[in-house]
């Protein structure tokens, strides 16, 4: 292609001065992209660096936490405590009656509804949810709990009493009986814990922590009940602490719906008669979320509600907001109420009737054995 137009005539001189011109200009220019690069790589090694922050929990205990703690029942069981005594304890102000004779109770099978008489199921159920080789007063009182919910449990309504399941407690039929465990529910035949005359709902689960909770405190939306409260648990084996960790992304992911924005923490707001979260807060970068406590535990998969937060960056650790004014983890667990004194096993008294039933509480499935106790 032709090019007409017309380019100056330089002087040695003024060629001279260019070149130094253009050259400076280039140094000027590989100045910049040196310091340019030099920040972004600074950006960069400072990224690297920094570790992406960590959620932190410490809990303890294993289940809902109302009623009776298998855990437990096995230490005072070592500590020499009868049945009557365990019962007494974990279910306050309670005393022993008699089931309705020829009591029927209807269990949910897969998808079938068995009608198995009541000692049998019982039977079917001490032996799935304690290990026979417990002392035999801590399989006597899980005889008479188990005996208890299954007459007081609506789990199905009209259709059937309870799941087989950890839905209600776990029932595992002829196939899971064992001498031991038939021998706590021979000894402790048609007995069942009541209240004020009548039968009360005995719940129970594998773990406390160390203190029980109030009925109204863990199935949220529930009334409080006089024998459902909650009290101290001295005698666990110890083994029911835990600790969990979540990468902050990995957090948010189990809290979707409830992070607005990037997600920051939790802050706790009140908890339970134990340490069990009542209500908290999703901490985000555009806000705040309420959480209820077992909703909490279930997205997270804890093992009770019973949790502590810290946050962990780098090799530094800062405990979470907590305005719920119970001591942090390695206080010794509020004590509501002292152990039990042994004493002789009082009398059952005659047969009171049965059949009346004490009011269900105000939750959308019976959750009483949780995990079956190892």
């Amino acid at each position: 292609m032709r090019d007409d137009r017309v380019w100056p005539v330089l002087t040695a001189a003024e060629m001279t001065h260019t070149f130094r011109r253009l050259g400076g200009i280039a140094r000027l220019t590989l100045a910049s992209a040196v310091v340019v690069g030099a920040v972004a790589g600074t950006a960069a090694t400072a990224s690297q660096a920094a570790p992406a922050p960590t959620l932190l929990i410490e809990g303890a205990g294993e289940g809902h936490g109302v009623g009776m703690s298998q855990d437990g029942a096995l230490g005072l069981a070592r500590h020499g405590f009868a049945y009557q005594a365990i019962l007494a304890h974990y279910y306050t102000g309670t005393a022993l009656g008699h089931a309705p004779a020829k009591a029927v109770i209807r269990v949910l099978v897969g998808n079938r509804v068995l009608r198995v008489p009541l000692e049998r199921y019982v039977r079917g159920v001490v032996a799935a949810e304690m290990p026979s080789s417990w002392p035999l007063p801590a399989l006597e009182a899980q005889a008479v709990a188990s005996r208890t919910y299954a007459l007081t449990s609506h789990a199905g309504g009209s259709r059937f009493d309870v799941y087989s399941d950890t839905r209600s407690q776990v029932y595992e039929g002829v196939a899971a009986e064992t001498s031991r465990t038939n021998q706590a529910v021979a000894a402790t035949a048609n007995q069942i814990v009541t209240y004020a005359g009548r039968p009360a709902i005995t719940y129970f689960f594998a773990s406390s922590g160390g203190v029980t909770e109030s009925i109204q405190n863990s199935f949220l939306g529930s009334q409080p009940e006089p024998w459902l409260v909650g009290v101290s648990d001295p005698y666990e084996s110890g083994t029911s602490a835990w600790r969990a960790s979540l990468r902050f992304a990995d957090a948010a992911s189990r809290l979707r719906g409830l992070v607005k924005g990037s997600f920051r923490g939790i802050e706790v707001l009140r908890r339970g008669v134990s340490p069990r979260i009542l209500a908290a807060l999703v901490l985000g970068s555009r806000g705040t979320t309420p959480v209820a406590g077992p909703e909490l535990a279930a997205r997270f998969g804890l093992a009770s509600t019973w949790a502590y937060f810290s946050v962990r960056r780098g090799t530094a650790v800062t405990r979470e907001p907590d305005r719920s004014g119970h001591a942090a983890p390695g206080s010794p667990p509020p004590t509501p109420a002292p152990p039990p004194v042994p004493a002789p096993a009082p009398p059952v008294p005659a047969a009171q009737g049965g059949g009346a039933q004490a009011p269900s509480p105000a939750v959308s499935a019976s959750t009483a054995g949780g995990v079956p106790a190892r």
